[in-house]
């Protein structure tokens, strides 16, 4: 029975998700007795690990005291963290951290597949442990300029908790001075849920006049947040699996082949903050706004003409004009992609998703989803969810 302990900020969404992933590993078979400190990484209550009886430690590199604990222990250690910090490169210790850059460009065509052409950055401003906001927002800018769009910066500045007013008001005004309909991305999650609480403030439509993406896809944040937050999946929980398999290996006498492990992310987890199209034309407009709303209540292509309202016929002319496929294909292409949500996120039987987004069955449902991906819906949950762990 080896002896390894976690350590980790129990209050972050992403180190969680890490130790899910550790936690994945354990379930495999791996004959670990786990230690654990429950709190956020600047208070960790750490043992002398120096003399701490233990066979190896995974740790959040994002603290320098935890990080020189570490390393002085000179036990078997994987360290995982944002790729800033206080890492050192010297001991040796291996470490496993997101490619950033794969994250901007992922949320960066994201936003331009919906037809967005303005376009803006929400990150911090620069300390010792979050250059990875900076890291993003070079790369997001720098995939909207290789193809021809510019993007406006927003990163704020450090206040104490008093003057959050301040930065919102900063951030409202931002926003309401940028060019409309706009694509948004956010650092992560937290920056995100500012960005849409500024919109309101402004009485900015989200999605409709800005659609919002952040990271890290933290489920608490993203279902708190009114609309629903899309955001980047990561792979945090591919980082703590990797983690734990490269420490089983170090422990038995293995040494790495590399020092430095990028995880890539995972994909993007669309939510109603960017499930719109960016349409000029406001007849359209309102017409997807009707159909991602009531596409799942297995509405016709007349209840949308009624809605706007609108003839059948003028109707399908400017929403062909704008889009270039008619009313009824955008509406099975909002019901394909709420239910490819449910099979991928939730546990709910097909056919459970099949009643929740509107199809006639969980046959039609099945030839259509295999259709458009590739696999049946069975087919394509068992996959997503082990690609996860890869």
């Amino acid at each position: 029975m080896r002896h390894v302990a976690l350590i980790y900020d129990a209050t972050r969404a992403y180190d969680l998700k890490v130790m899910t992933g550790v936690a994945a590993y354990l379930q495999e078979g791996a004959g670990w007795n786990v230690y654990i400190e429950e709190n956020s990484l600047k208070d960790q209550r750490l043992p002398d690990l120096r003399t701490w009886a233990g066979d190896g430690i995974i740790a959040d590199f994002d603290n320098p005291r935890v990080a020189a604990a570490v390393v002085e222990s000179k036990l078997p250690a994987v360290a995982f963290g944002s790729g800033y910090g206080w890492y050192a490169p010297e001991s040796r210790i291996p470490y496993c951290f997101t490619n950033n850059r794969a994250i901007a460009h992922m949320a960066a065509d994201h936003l331009l597949d919906r037809g967005f052409h303005h376009f803006a950055y929400c990150g911090y401003p620069r300390t010792p442990i979050n250059g990875w906001s900076e890291e993003r927002e070079h790369a997001f800018v720098g995939r909207l300029k290789q193809r021809g769009m510019a993007c406006s910066v927003f990163r704020g500045r450090h206040l104490p908790g008093r003057g959050w007013a301040a930065m919102q008001s900063a951030l409202s005004e931002w926003l309401q001075a940028l060019p409309k309909p706009l694509g948004v991305m956010a650092a992560n999650d937290s920056r995100a849920r500012q960005v849409l609480e500024a919109c309101r403030a402004q009485s900015l439509r989200v999605p409709e006049e800005v659609a919002v993406i952040g990271v890290d896809n933290d489920e608490l944040l993203c279902r708190l947040s009114s609309p629903l937050l899309t955001s980047v999946e990561q792979g945090a929980q591919r980082i703590g699996h990797h983690a734990a398999v490269l420490l089983d290996q170090i422990m038995n006498g293995r040494k790495p082949r590399r020092r430095r492990i990028v995880v890539d992310p995972e994909g993007v987890v669309t939510r109603r903050s960017t499930d719109m199209l960016a349409i000029e034309d406001p007849l359209t407009a309102r017409a997807m706004a009707f159909i991602w709303e009531q596409a799942v209540r297995g509405i016709k292509v007349r209840d949308v003409a009624e809605a706007i309202p609108c003839s059948r016929a003028s109707l399908e002319t400017r929403f062909r004009a704008a889009l270039g496929y008619s009313v009824h294909t955008a509406i099975g292409k909002v019901r394909l992609e709420r239910a490819r949500r449910l099979v991928r996120e939730t546990n709910l039987s097909l056919k459970q998703i099949a009643a929740n987004t509107g199809f006639r069955s969980v046959q039609h449902m099945t030839t259509v989803f295999g259709g458009a991906f590739g696999h049946p819906p069975a087919e394509y949950r068992l996959a997503s969810r082990t690609a996860r762990l890869k």
